[in-house]
């Protein structure tokens, strides 16, 4: 695993292998990407539904719900195009382990950045590991078809800064995510590379 080279803030970067295995792994790594597109639109809804009184998080969210659906049909469409089937959802584990340093009881305020944070941190790095299928794929067709899912989440990521910065303060907002980067950094170092997940 290589320095990240500031993309994004991530310290890491993903290990070049990864590129190598999804290439080889093409329906596993459709159908993971269509179901984190899926999982962004309805995470979206959940926080437009916990947080309706907060208008700003409503409205830019609102169309980023739109988008990440409609991501989800294009992968879909690719998949069908190319012959492949939509498998099953897989336990997510990257996520998952992100979830685990939300921090959990205590000042709501604390709790709402965490969540924030956490789209930020899916959304950063998803952006990150694009770039490289972006880079690095053999087949020219999806290296410009995750371009374009690239440079769409790298807004995203942006965008739950933003909300978090608007809502609990850039400092305290910058203090935090520099612990997630910290924490994102040695989750990735410890985790298997694997070509059949987008995380």
């Amino acid at each position: 695993m290589k320095p990240a080279k500031n993309i994004l803030g991530l310290q890491l970067a993903t290990d070049p292998r990864w590129v190598d295995l999804a290439s080889i792994s093409i329906e596993e790594i459709l159908t993971d990407h269509a179901f984190c597109e899926q999982k962004a639109a309805t995470t979206c809804i959940s926080l437009i539904t916990k947080y309706s009184d907060r208008h700003r998080l409503v409205t830019e969210l609102a169309p980023i719900v739109t988008e990440e659906w409609g991501h989800f049909r294009m992968v879909l469409a690719e998949l069908e195009k190319r012959g492949l089937k939509l498998g099953k959802q897989r336990k997510d584990e990257y996520v998952n382990h992100l979830i685990s340093f939300q921090r959990k009881g205590g000042d709501f305020e604390e709790r709402f950045l965490d969540q924030l944070l956490t789209m930020a941190m899916i959304e950063a790095r998803s952006c990150e590991r694009f770039k490289r299928l972006s880079e690095g794929m053999p087949d020219e067709y999806l290296r410009n078809f995750y371009r374009k899912f690239m440079e769409s989440e790298a807004g995203h990521y942006h965008l739950f800064i933003e909300l978090a910065e608007t809502y609990l303060g850039k400092e305290k907002t910058k203090k935090r995510w520099s612990e997630w980067l910290t924490y994102e950094a040695g989750l990735m170092k410890n985790m298997a590379v694997r070509g059949d997940r987008i995380h």
